[in-house]
């Protein structure tokens, strides 16, 4: 038998320290690590031997000690490996390996430097006295109060939270989440998952029914039980809206879907369905049935712009015709008659859409509307969805403008907004702009806070991507045929060499794009096929091309736009590549597969109402503490701090999907279009990702996945009733 074979097939347990973890996926468990061992040969002697252990562990630090059961194999490329069928870790004992475990950054407080004072303070005595006498730390130089209070609750969490990581690991669960599920529920934590996993899915972020499903049947809870039936309908419906940006489901359909997940009969579900409703956690009207919260918002923007569209303002009306002679005089152009109209409606009605794609006058007119609203003295307040279009805003009118969130202001202590129907915004006259990212929920607490004396105008793109969230509010208003609207379609904002503008309206009207030969074009398009050459291509334009010609800095500057998350041409794979590129080394926390370094542009992926920072807002890293395991993250310039636990609400974001693009422009976007996006080419997917470019555009990729995208116009209907409470 040869040895590899041999290697193969014993079963052996292999003990030592752990040296380093070469690889670990926090939310799998799956680790690789290097382990040193050492065995006693020819009598006395010891031997000592680094060996690469990879298996499934729920949590592991380095200088831990290791013992693992399971064979040994040759890896082809890694050479011989231990292929650990389970893994238990032991708290350290020999000084060397605690100095390593408080090392590894588990304990917040304890770095590097400072586990090496504490070591030598206290010695193999180290971890009892940080467990039981926590206050003679105070002894090692540098650590103070604040120091020592800091490792002593990080010391409990830590030991709390690998308990608890032990007991879900065995359910799927991975250390980011288990550390998430402790934070939320402290020592009750595995009690409480025992006794209804499923409210997982409403309290911990990130866990999904599928993972709550898991280990609700390895806890015993019965296959078709109500409990597992009624989750299993909020799941659906749930992924109704997240999904596909509804607000209801038809019953029928709602009962099929549930079915086919949870594999229980009709009749249990249709139970469920029935008493979910009598209690009031979900709403049926007529054949349609919708999650309480949507139904409530979308009753309840259909009864404010009612309201609003009722109340007479309170400041005497103004004369169009001489308020926009005079506004042309002050900003020193001359209208076009659509613009004039479009103003001209604003002025008069209390609620009024403009819309239009880029370069059609929208910001002219918003900037008209401020100079005529200031001059009479009324309130004018400006907000957007995003920081970036908050920022546009302000810097064409010279007045302050307001992400949504910042100008409800959140109170995380309160867990509410804290202007809303019952502490309303003072104001006379309010402008939100990118109407169409606003969803039904955010439009909802919007206009909550209102006075319904105010002026009101909304300012969008109907033909750009809708909200990522349920509804459908900006297209929904128009349909209505209640609020009075106006489209722009004639471009004015385009220079003689300039196609990003041209192309957009090209590519929205169902016609190819046009490029140009002049060295002085913003368009460009580069024929490549294969996936890993758009790949190269792209690097390359990131790094030399585009700085060599533009003078642009591809940190700051240049936006990778692609529409996907997954395979070779998504965000996860292209981040990683062009990081190494550009930003190679450095001070660095890894968290999962990922490392963060200094300077990496960074994304908020969840709202953080804590740190005021939401999903979308970009940042850079502008300080890694490798010590003391924290970043500090730049938005807008201002300095944010996130923990090493609270690295996972971040991704790189040197590329993003061109869904997260919306609400913000960028002076170059380098646009990647492949067939390998088949199922999400669509029109109005490629005119978003052109519009974000101010400076220059660069689509990289396949013509015929160009082509596709751009016969691929079937707009994607979303079940709303909006356009109909309005119309009642």
């Amino acid at each position: 038998m040869s040895t590899e074979l041999k290697e193969q097939s014993t079963s052996e347990t292999i003990s030592g320290t752990v040296e380093s973890i070469v690889y670990r996926n926090d939310e799998t468990g799956y680790t690789v690590c290097t382990l040193k061992t050492v065995t006693r040969v020819a009598g006395s002697r010891l031997h000592e031997e680094k060996v690469t252990v990879v298996g499934s562990c729920a949590a592991m630090w380095e200088g831990e000690e290791l013992h693992a059961e399971g064979q040994w194999n040759r890896h082809p490329s890694h050479g011989r490996q231990f292929q650990a069928k389970s893994i238990t870790c032991i708290t350290p004992t020999s000084t060397e390996g605690i100095r390593r475990y408080l090392a590894s950054g588990m304990i917040k407080g304890i770095g590097p430097k400072f586990a090496e004072r504490i070591v030598e303070k206290f010695g193999s005595q180290t971890l009892e006295v940080i467990d039981k006498q926590s206050a003679r730390l105070r002894e090692v130089e540098g650590i103070g109060a604040s120091r020592c209070a800091l490792i002593k609750d990080s010391w409990i969490e830590q030991r709390g939270v690998r308990e608890i990581m032990i007991f879900l690991q065995s359910h799927g669960i991975g250390t980011a989440k288990s550390a998430r599920i402790f934070r939320q529920y402290g020592g009750d934590a595995i009690a409480l998952v025992k006794r209804n996993p499923y409210r997982l899915c409403e309290d911990v972020w990130g866990i999904g029914f599928k993972t709550a499903d898991a280990i609700a049947l390895s806890v015993g809870i019965p296959h078709d039980s109500e409990i597992r039936a009624c989750a299993g309908i909020v799941y659906t419906l749930k992924s109704e809206a997240e999904e596909g940006g509804h607000c209801f489901a038809n019953d029928a359909d709602l009962l099929l879907h549930a079915q086919e997940l949870l594999a229980i009969s009709v009749e249990i579900l249709a139970a469920a369905l029935a008493k979910q409703i009598e209690e009031g956690l979900l709403v049926k009207e007529e054949n349609r049935i919708y999650l309480r919260d949507l139904y409530r918002a979308e009753w309840r923007v259909s009864q404010k712009l009612k309201q609003l569209l009722e109340t007479p303002r309170l400041f005497q009306p103004i004369d169009a015709e001489k308020a926009i002679v005079w506004a042309e005089g002050k900003m020193k152009l001359q209208l076009a008659p659509l613009q004039r109209e479009a103003l001209a409606n604003a002025i008069h009605s209390k609620v009024s859409i403009i819309t239009g794609g880029p370069g059609v006058g929208k910001t002219t007119i918003i900037r008209a509307l401020t100079e005529i609203f200031a001059v009479r003295k009324l309130e004018i307040r400006l907000a957007a969805p995003t920081g970036r279009a908050a920022k546009r805003m302000s810097e064409a009118t010279h007045r302050e403008a307001q992400t949504i969130h910042r100008l409800l202001k959140f109170n995380p202590s309160l867990g509410r907004f804290e202007f809303n129907a019952e502490e309303p915004l003072e104001g006379d006259c309010f402008i939100m702009d990118e109407t169409s990212m606003v969803d039904i929920k955010l439009m909802d607490y919007f206009l909550s806070a209102l006075p319904n004396k105010v002026t009101l105008i909304l300012v969008g793109d109907i033909d750009q991507l809708p909200s990522v969230g349920p509804g459908n509010v900006l297209r929904d208003l128009i349909a209505s045929g209640k609020i009075p609207y106006c489209k722009l379609d004639t471009i004015f904002r385009q220079d003689k060499t300039g196609l990003i503008v041209r192309n957009a309206h090209l590519v929205n009207h169902g016609e190819l794009f046009e490029t140009s030969e002049s060295k002085e074009s913003d368009f460009y398009f580069i024929e490549t096929a294969e996936p890993e050459k758009i790949i190269s291509r792209t690097v390359e334009l990131m790094t030399q091309r585009i700085p060599d010609k533009f003078g642009m800095d591809p940190l700051q500057d240049v936006q990778v736009l692609t529409p996907m998350r997954k395979n070779l041409l998504g965000t996860e794979n292209l981040n990683d590549v062009i990081q190494t590129a550009l930003n190679p080394s450095g001070p660095t926390l890894l968290r999962g597969c990922t490392n963060f370094r200094r300077g990496d542009r960074v994304m908020q992926i969840r709202n953080n109402y804590d740190k005021d920072v939401f999903n979308g807002d970009i940042g850079f890293i502008k300080e890694v503490s490798e010590e003391d395991h924290y970043l500090i993250i730049l938005f807008d310039g201002r300095p944010v701090r996130y923990e090493q636990s609270e690295l996972d609400e971040l991704v790189l974001a040197y590329a993003c999907s061109i869904h997260k693009s919306q609400g913000s422009e960028y002076a170059a976007v380098i646009v990647l279009m492949h067939t390998q996006h088949y199922k999400l080419l669509q029109r109005n997917l490629l005119y978003t990702a052109i519009t974000r470019g101010k400076k220059l555009v660069i689509v990289v990729g396949s013509s015929r996945a160009v082509g596709i995208a751009i016969r691929s116009n079937q707009v994607r209907e979303r079940r709303t009733t909006l356009s109909v409470r309005l119309r009642e």
